[in-house]
């Protein structure tokens, strides 16, 4: 399995740092540590062996904690439906305080679709925007990020906290 990790972790599939997560009763989550072709179990009790709610890909955000976690097992909301998941496979969206670095009069800030600077142009902000979330996913120097209904990858140098 570890090995499996570490090829999983090489190819992009998994969060730089798959060990860490941060669980927060009240605050959104999202699926991290769970290879691409997997899925996080939703369960009706918390407990492996109970029965199966809903499944979740990684990269599902919208996951609220809604109580304390019992050891590993935290309760779970998605608007959609209620279970217990492992602590293991979520972790809490940043709340929303950080704004792109400062920039020269007329420069733009460019949110990809995936991290790298070829990739697809999904939104450019202006020099200067506030309330942007980090999520739980940072591969090199790009961090995925949420700002005024967009998702998408950042260029780590040019954001900055409040």
């Amino acid at each position: 399995m570890f090995k499996v990790a570490i090829l999983l972790l090489m190819l992009g599939m998994m969060p730089a740092s798959a060990a860490e997560t941060s669980v927060v009763p009240g605050e959104e989550h999202c699926v991290v540590n769970v290879p691409s072709w997997d899925r996080l179990n939703i369960r009706s009790a918390p407990s492996s062996q109970s029965s199966l709610v809903v499944r979740k890909r990684y990269g599902t955000c919208g996951i609220m904690v809604v109580g304390n976690c019992r050891g590993q097992w935290c309760p779970v909301e998605d608007g959609h439906s209620v279970g217990w998941v492992n602590r293991r496979f979520i972790s809490m969206v940043s709340p929303s305080l950080y704004c792109t670095a400062k920039r020269a009069e007329g420069r733009s800030v460019s949110i990809r679709a995936y991290p790298s600077p070829q990739s697809r142009l999904l939104v450019s902000l202006n020099g200067h925007t506030c309330g942007i979330a980090f999520l739980p996913y940072r591969r090199s120097n790009w961090q995925k990020i949420r700002v005024d209904g967009w998702e998408g990858w950042i260029n780590r140098a040019d954001v900055s906290g409040q």
